[in-house]
C-alpha cells in the first residue's frame, strides 16, 4: 500500500513540475512593442496625417488555462486590448522638447524631456523590458518566462488612474498621460530603440522649474538632494509630515507596494518660516498590482519576498511595506497625524470618486478591471484606520535606519541625519 501511495506521489509530482516547465517555458520572448492594430507598416505611413491609433499595449502575456493556472490571469486581457491613444510630436509639444538624456530604471526605458519653457518631463515606456532582471539561472534552465511573465500583474494604464484618484486625495501625481510616439526626426539616434511605441508621458519628478500647483517652490529635488539641502540648511527645512503620511496611505489605497527611497522627488517652498518639502511620489507601475496563479502567490509568501504584496481587499502582511524611506522620514510622526491622514483619504475617497475615477481609461478598460479596482479599494478604505496605526506601530519598532537610503549611498552625512531627517 505504502509503495502505491509513493509511486502515486512520485507521478503528481512530476506532472506537476512538467505542468510547471510548460507554463513557464511557453515563449522565449523577454520583450515585444506594442501592436499597432490600424495601421499596418510604419515604414510607409506619416503619422502626421492622424491624431491617434488603435494599439494593445502588448501580446507578450497571452496565456493559456495550464499558463493561467500556474502565473494566475493577472492583466492579461488589458495589455492585449485594443485602444485609442493620441499620437506624440516632440517638436511640437509645449512649443518643442529637448532630449536631455536616456533614463535608468531595470525595466522601464524612459528620456527625459525639458520643454522651452524650462519645465521637465519624462516619457515612460509602458512596455517593459525584463531582461536585465532575469538572473542567469533562469536563463540557463530556459525559464526566463517567470520573471517576464511577471509583469502582467502590472496594469498597463494603472498609473493614470493613479492621477486621478490623486487628485481627490490631495497627494501630488506627475499626471502621466498616454501618447503613442512614432520615428521622428527629433528622437534621432534614440528611433530605433524608442520609436514607435506606448509611452506615459508625465512631470519629472526632480527639476529647477516649479510644475506643481505649490506657490513659491524653489526646486524640485530628488530624496539625496533633499538630504543636502537639509545638512545645510538644518532646522530651517523641514517636509510636510502630513502630505508624506498621506501619501504613503494612499499607496496602502492603491496597493502600489514598491515606494523605495528613488521613487520620490520634493517639491521645497521658501516659506517666511523656512523651506517646506512637499513629497511627490513618481513611478506608478506597481500600482494595483494583481498577483494570482501558483508561482505568484509562492513568490509573494512573506517569507519569500516580503514586499511583494499582491492587490487584494486585505493587507495581510503589512510589514513588508513599512520601507527605511519611512523610518527615516516619519520616525518622530505621531499616531494621531496617522489616525487623521486615514480619516481624511477615508471621507476624500468617497464611492462617487471611485466610480467616476475608472472612467478615465477607454471603456473596455474600464469594464475589463474597474470593478474590481473599485471593490477592492473600498475594503481597503473602510479598514484604512487600523492599517495606518499598525503602520506606524512598524516604523516606531524598527526605529531608526542604520544605512543610507537608496541612492543615497554616496552622500558624507553626519550621523544623525544619516539616521532620520528630524533627529539633529
Amino acid at each position: 500500500m505504502l509503495k502505491k501511495v509513493l509511486i502515486t506521489i512520485v507521478i503528481l509530482l512530476l506532472l506537476f513540475l512538467g505542468f510547471l516547465y510548460w507554463s513557464v517555458n511557453s515563449t522565449s520572448k523577454t520583450f515585444s512593442k506594442s501592436k499597432l492594430i490600424s495601421i499596418e507598416n510604419t515604414e510607409t505611413v506619416n503619422f502626421r496625417d492622424y491624431d491617434s491609433v488603435i494599439i494593445a499595449a502588448s501580446d507578450l502575456y497571452k496565456a493559456d488555462a495550464i499558463k493561467k493556472l500556474f502565473q494566475g490571469e493577472q492583466y492579461r486581457k488589458a495589455w492585449s486590448a485594443k485602444v485609442k491613444v493620441p499620437i506624440l510630436f516632440l517638436d511640437t509639444l509645449y512649443g518643442g522638447m529637448t532630449i536631455i538624456k536616456e533614463g535608468g530604471g531595470n525595466q522601464t526605458h524612459s528620456l527625459k524631456l525639458k520643454s522651452v519653457d524650462g519645465i521637465v518631463y519624462t516619457l515612460r515606456s509602458i512596455n517593459k523590458d525584463a531582461k536585465p532582471l532575469i538572473p542567469e539561472f533562469l536563463r540557463t534552465l530556459g525559464l526566463e518566462n517567470i520573471v517576464v511573465d511577471g509583469i502582467s500583474a502590472q496594469h498597463p494604464y494603472g498609473a493614470v488612474l493613479v492621477a486621478e484618484l490623486a487628485n481627490s486625495a490631495n497627494v501630488i501625481s506627475t499626471e502621466p498621460k498616454i501618447y503613442f510616439l512614432p520615428e521622428q526626426d527629433l528622437l534621432g539616434s534614440y528611433n530605433q530603440k524608442f520609436g514607435n511605441r506606448l509611452y506615459m508621458f508625465e512631470y519629472e519628478s526632480e527639476g529647477e522649474v516649479n510644475w506643481t500647483k505649490l506657490d513659491s517652490v524653489q526646486e524640485i529635488l530628488d530624496t539625496e538632494d533633499l538630504q543636502e539641502w537639509k545638512q545645510e540648511l538644518k532646522d530651517s527645512l523641514h517636509i510636510d509630515e502630513r502630505a508624506l503620511v498621506r501619501s504613503r496611505l494612499f499607496d496602502l489605497l492603491i496597493g502600489d507596494w514598491d515606494r523605495h527611497t528613488k521613487q520620490w522627488g520634493w517639491a521645497v517652498q521658501k516659506l517666511d518660516t523656512g523651506y517646506k518639502a512637499t513629497p511627490i511620489a513618481a513611478d506608478r507601475d506597481n500600482a494595483f498590482f494583481n498577483l494570482e496563479g501558483i508561482i505568484p502567490s509562492i513568490l509573494s509568501n512573506k517569507h519569500v519576498v516580503p514586499e511583494l504584496r499582491p492587490f487584494t481587499k486585505e493587507i495581510n502582511y503589512m510589514e513588508g511595506l513599512v520601507y527605511p524611506f519611512d523610518r527615516y522620514f516619519l520616525l518622530h510622526t505621531s499616531e494621531q497625524i496617522f489616525v487623521e491622514e486615514a480619516e481624511f483619504l477615508q471621507r476624500s475617497i468617497t464611492d462617487e470618486v471611485l466610480e467616476n475615477a475608472v472612467k478615465v481609461w477607454p471603456n473596455n478598460i474600464t469594464q475589463l478591471d474597474g470593478e474590481m479596482i473599485i471593490n477592492t479599494m473600498k475594503q481597503r478604505r473602510k479598514d484604512l484606520r487600523d492599517y495606518a496605526i499598525k503602520f506606524n506601530n512598524i516604523i516606531k519598532s524598527r526605529g531608526k535606519v542604520d544605512e543610507p537610503l537608496k541612492g543615497s549611498e554616496d552622500l558624507t552625512l553626519k550621523n544623525e541625519l544619516l539616521n532620520c531627517f528630524e533627529c539633529e
